[in-house]
């Protein structure tokens, strides 16, 4: 039996596993998870443009902590651990990478690509430096730092940042509250690509906890 899983099959945060599934062996969780984008493209929207114009948004780099399916959980200074009962249905820097992407596309100013298109105008990578949850101060933390290389090979950095506090650390509270960060994340990086990248530094969000 064969199933494709991608990271926006559905709106739910919680997509079902069944029972013949497994996923790196051993035995299947009874749910994967995903990201949701809270600004989607309208069906039937269309942008015109050159190939040049397009922006190419390219999977963020992680360090080996991000490099699993699982939500981790910053302990102290030098511990990490992993959250029970989460795991997501792919690595989390190419499920904020499909919802950035449809962020920006969102916004319906630019031709989005996400996979190799070497006539694009515009690159933007980055680094995925948080994805996850803060014991200490009880928050869901999103941190990404991007780098915007322009067609004259300029590079503009900016370090984004979004947490939600007063989260309680279980999966049920956890996913929902990154889910919210991605987005505000994405939301901040798709107006700082919109207006032209100009400046540098750093934006943060933080959020009340979802109701």
């Amino acid at each position: 039996m064969t199933m494709t899983l991608r990271p926006l099959l559905a709106a739910s945060l919680l997509l079902p596993l069944a029972g013949c599934i497994s996923l790196g062996g051993g035995k299947a969780p009874k749910q994967v998870m995903t990201l949701t984008p809270e600004a989607r493209a309208p069906v039937g929207a269309t942008v015109s443009a050159p190939l040049s114009a397009g922006l190419l948004v390219v999977e963020p780099d992680t360090d080996r902590v991000l490099g699993l399916p699982r939500v981790p959980v910053q302990i102290d200074d030098t511990r990490v651990a992993y959250l029970k009962d989460a795991q997501w249905v792919e690595r989390p820097a190419r499920l904020f990478r499909a919802l950035l992407a449809e962020t920006i596309r969102a916004k319906g100013k630019r031709l989005v690509f996400e996979e190799s298109q070497p006539l694009a105008r515009e690159v933007l990578t980055g680094r995925l430096t948080a994805f996850g949850y803060d014991a200490r101060s009880r928050s869901a933390v999103v941190r990404y730092d991007a780098t915007r290389e322009s067609a004259d090979h300029s590079i503009q950095t900016r370090r984004f940042e979004a947490r939600v506090e007063g989260v309680a650390p279980k999966a049920e509270d956890v996913v929902p509250a990154l889910n919210r960060a991605a987005n505000e994340v994405a939301a901040q990086v798709a107006d700082w690509v919109g207006q032209g990248g100009s400046g540098s530094g750093a934006g943060r969000q933080s959020l009340a906890p979802p109701k």
